[in-house]
């Protein structure tokens, strides 16, 4: 390379603030892993993949994620724990002192893209510190062509240090680390944290307020395939529910397993080019694709060895229960290339529910999917959190609401509208209990859950007959092929009526008093499509 090509190449970090820096462009992840080992930031494991250690934060970090409250986010962003407002003035001088951190240093450049549908495609410029945070970001974002790499020019920028250290006193962060989202000058902070999750969840945050605000496109965290009669399936569900699993169907390509979105042409794409999926307790025999895709190219975080050797014990949550591992989406077989769906029919919502009051499968009206989007409900069970003796119900609006810019009932107004105009059905599936509450049953069996969804899926259950949930007024099938016609009534799997109408009344009201902070915002029809407990 020419001095001439240097300085050409160098120059965007100029106008960037970061001067004189060592700048290396859109390496290839074979050299990036190289690099990383070369600096003992990473180990090569016995599969080929190499396995990092993020430090410190071994997950995002929710309340240290800021938006600039501006002219374009003031009325427009749901301002609350979720968005914590960030002062521009505070913002510039925080980047000045980041880029003065980067300048004269070795960083790793990467142009990138988000959104697979040409009409919305992101370009994204990623600077980072670290060689590995760069094959995170070759891994996660879409590819552009070497031609197109010519003369690409961002549409938004990513700025990625985590040997950065704020002063809360001075940079105006709650503590050293910081995600901060900058929507007049489309900038992306992130400092004093290495866990790669904050910066594809800044970009996805970005998008979330992007498309539906200016494009009245819905952004969606959820996974979805496609058939090969051309049908498009979207899966939404909190951590633990099933959305990877079941969305991964030997008998369909998929589209992506995480953030999607909808258009007005009825497509639905990938926002993302790879997987960050969790692997612990991973097995080839719970989770092939995952498993297989784990070769070179992939990076493991924050796992552990089998002593002596260079073997990933997937079982060791040692330093986390949050083991992850990134990798591009070719390192799965059966995918759709481009990653866009077309002809969307079925939405499922996914949820774990430990009451065991909620039917393994039903069918919702649009008012119902409103309000089961904007609750986001899962329940967290015992050993998932410390303190948790109990089954405790949780919601998150949207199935994703800490990347939520916008109020849910934005995104929610959308899914309706979606749906009405393209006839989709909507279903929730109870991956938890349903034959008797956590502890005095067994989870829904696998088996039968992929049944039930491949006969929603097939039309099987257009035309059986339904009864109503007393509580939820939900719509149950009473017969579903490969399914016993027992277990698709939770009431008379229990055998007590009066114990299974307290425990469905208590969840009722659960999900009634998450829903008063919406109630101001939601219109009739969303607020018909509520539990009524007696």
């Amino acid at each position: 390379m020419t001095q001439s090509e240097v300085q050409s190449k160098n120059a965007p970090l100029e106008e960037l603030g970061i001067k004189d820096a060592n700048a290396h462009w859109n390496l290839s992840p074979e050299k990036l892993a190289e690099i990383a080992i070369e600096k003992g930031q990473a180990k090569k494991t016995n599969t080929g993949a190499i396995a990092v250690n993020t430090g410190e934060f071994t997950g995002r970090s929710p309340k240290d994620r800021f938006i600039v409250k501006d002219d374009i986010t003031k009325d427009s962003v749901w301002w609350g724990n979720i968005n914590i407002p960030f002062e521009p003035e505070k913002f510039d001088k925080l980047y000045n002192k980041l880029v003065d951190y980067l300048s004269g240093k070795d960083v790793y450049v990467r142009d990138a893209y988000a959104c697979a549908d040409p009409q919305y495609r992101t370009n994204i410029r990623v600077v980072n510190e670290y060689p590995w945070s760069n094959q995170f970001v070759y891994n996660m974002f879409l590819r552009p062509t070497e031609e197109e790499l010519e003369n690409m020019k961002p549409d938004w920028v990513v700025i990625n240090a985590p040997g950065f250290v704020a002063d809360p006193v001075v940079d105006g962060t709650r503590q050293h680390n910081f995600a901060v989202l900058n929507f007049t000058k489309k900038i992306a902070i992130v400092g004093g944290t290495a866990y790669t999750g904050e910066i594809k969840k800044g970009i996805f945050s970005a998008l979330n307020f992007e498309l539906p605000h200016f494009k009245k496109t819905l952004s969606m965290h959820c996974s979805a395939n496609i058939g090969e009669g051309g049908d498009t399936a979207i899966f939404f569900g909190l951590s633990g529910t099933g959305k990877t699993t079941l969305s991964a169907d030997p008998d369909r390509k998929l589209i992506g397993d995480d953030e999607h979105g909808w258009s007005h042409e009825n497509k639905i794409f990938n926002f993302e080019g790879g997987c960050y999926a969790k692997v612990i307790d991973l097995s080839e025999e719970k989770e092939p694709d995952i498993f297989r895709a784990i070769r070179p190219g992939a990076i493991l975080e924050n796992v552990v060895f089998k002593e002596g050797t260079n073997e990933v014990d997937f079982t060791d949550s040692t330093i986390t229960e949050n083991t992850r591992v990134s990798y591009p989406i070719y390192n799965i077989d059966n995918i759709a290339t481009p990653s866009i769906g077309v002809n969307p029919k079925n939405v499922f919502f996914l949820t774990a529910d430990a009451s065991g009051v909620l039917p393994p499968i039903s069918r919702l009206t649009p008012g119902q999917a409103a309000f089961h989007f904007i609750s986001g409900y899962t329940s967290k069970v015992a050993g998932t959190e410390m303190g948790i003796t109990e089954p405790q119900p949780t919601f998150s609006a949207g199935f994703g609401a800490a990347f939520l810019p916008l109020h849910p009932t934005k995104y929610a107004e959308i899914l309706s509208k979606n749906m009405k105009e393209q006839g989709v059905n909507v279903w929730l599936i109870n991956t938890g209990w349903s034959e008797g509450p956590y502890g005095k049953a067994k989870r829904m069996k696998l088996k039968y859950t992929r049944a039930m969804i491949t006969a929603a899926l097939n039309g099987e259950l257009d035309d059986v007959e339904y009864h109503t949930h007393t509580i939820f007024g939900i719509d149950m099938p009473i017969s579903c092929p490969g399914v016993p016609a027992e277990i698709l009534s939770p009431k008379q799997c229990w055998n007590d009526d009066e114990a299974f109408y307290k425990a469905a009344n208590k969840l009722a009201d659960s999900f009634n008093q998450n829903f008063e902070k919406f109630a101001e915002y939601a219109n009739e029809e969303i607020l018909a499509g509520a539990p009524k407990s007696k």
